[in-house]
């Protein structure tokens, strides 16, 4: 099956332990999305942004699917999340941006990995490209207002010269200029002109410099969507790719993105319980009635928002409340009165996506960001992927 789990894993009431929790990941939808973005943003090159393990989708295969689709580049935080794909042989040109002391840049100028530049690290960086017998190619990042890395604009001018100073010995090859946008899936704010500004005046100064440079990047995946004048030769496609809406008055199928994660659970046990049960740690909610309380065995530890209040779960065809607080391992939802419990054991709770409910609602459940709730789903639960369909229902 397109999955690689084999069809005869498992018995009982699925197809094996791998499919009691999981994230089916749809890599058809991985490919759409960025070639929707490609139409979008052309002529500029599309960079597919990869950290976090791909927002907690799986680095390789959405990497693959991503550069099959036509991605052009890599993006990633951190050099070691580069180094991954490196050693598992994909060579398609690679950008890490977020560093500190120890990071390694030898390894990554060898690896053929671009760096990011905001100041500190160019010494480094150049120190790293002599041991490595190998220019760097690097990105100067200027802060027009995001105000975390980047260099401040009063001092663009003189890091410029550094990296000049350094181009003529042949231990850099400045190749890039970039930023990052503060607001931009807040499409009214005034804020994501004045850092266009200061990012068109930064590209003159480096141009001005003799920099030949093979791309000015600056969007992300909201100025993708709604700022076609934050293009120029590359965008940086995050959440996009994965299928799920930076904005808050939009959604997923508003873009024409389609989300490629589902997050999926067998119950693990239904029970009649009597009116006034008290749920989970400190008896948060009692039931009004009697009724059925249906356990999820998925929790915190699994990425689930502790935080979350009614986080909502497709069950049976219904769409129901997570009642009392979700726990390391488990939460409950209330099913109402049932006259055979059992007969749910083993039935799928779809947290979201595919006929489920959203990422957007649990989001909205736990006072947080879809990219949150995708991001953190966490290594316990297996990933699956699938091709235009979502995996193995109910026997």
């Amino acid at each position: 099956m397109e999955s690689g789990v084999p069809e005869d894993a498992g018995h009982g009431f699925g197809p094996g332990p791998l499919f009691e929790r999981r994230a089916e990941i749809d890599l058809s939808a991985i490919r759409d999305n960025v070639k929707r973005v490609i139409e979008l943003a052309a002529p500029a090159t599309v960079m597919a942004v990869l950290k976090a393990d791909a927002y907690g989708h799986g680095v390789l295969p959405v990497a693959a699917a991503a550069l099959q689709a036509g991605a052009g580049w890599l993006g990633f935080a951190h050099i070691s999340e580069a180094l991954v794909v490196r050693d598992a042989g994909i060579t398609a040109p690679t950008l890490a941006w977020l560093h500190t002391t120890d990071a390694p840049f030898a390894e990554a100028i060898a690896r053929n990995i671009d760096l990011g530049v905001s100041g500190w690290e160019l010494d480094r960086i150049a120190a790293a490209a002599k041991q490595a017998e190998q220019p760097a190619r690097v990105h100067l990042k200027i802060d027009t207002g995001l105000g975390r890395n980047g260099c401040p604009p009063a001092q663009w001018e003189r890091l410029l010269r550094a990296a000049a100073a350094y181009q003529d010995e042949g231990l850099l090859r400045v190749v890039g200029v970039f930023t990052h946008l503060a607001v931009a899936d807040e499409p009214d704010r005034a804020e994501t002109d004045s850092q266009l500004t200061l990012f068109r005046e930064a590209v003159d100064l480096a141009e001005g410099a003799g920099f030949d440079l093979e791309v000015r990047h600056a969007a992300n995946t909201p100025a993708i969507l709604s700022r076609p004048d934050a293009h120029f030769d590359m965008v940086r496609l995050g959440l996009g790719m994965y299928g799920l809406s930076p904005f808050s008055d939009q959604t997923s199928q508003d873009l024409g993105l389609r989300p490629a994660m589902r997050l999926v659970a067998r119950i693990a046990n239904v029970k009649n319980v009597p009116a006034g049960q008290g749920v989970s740690y400190g008896l948060t909610y009692r039931t009004a009635e009697p009724t059925s309380l249906a356990l999820i065995p998925m929790g915190y530890g699994d990425g689930v928002p502790r935080s979350a209040v009614g986080g909502p779960v497709l069950i049976d065809g219904r769409t129901l409340p997570s009642r009392g607080r979700i726990a390391m391992d488990q939460f409950v939802v209330d099913l109402g009165p049932q006259e055979d419990p059992a007969a749910l054991v083993g039935r799928e709770a779809v947290l979201f996506g595919g006929e489920g409910p959203s990422a957007d609602e649990w989001a909205a459940a736990a006072h947080t960001i879809n990219y949150e709730i995708v991001t953190r789903v966490s290594p316990r639960v297996p990933r699956l992927y699938v091709e235009g369909t979502w995996g193995p229902k109910d026997v």
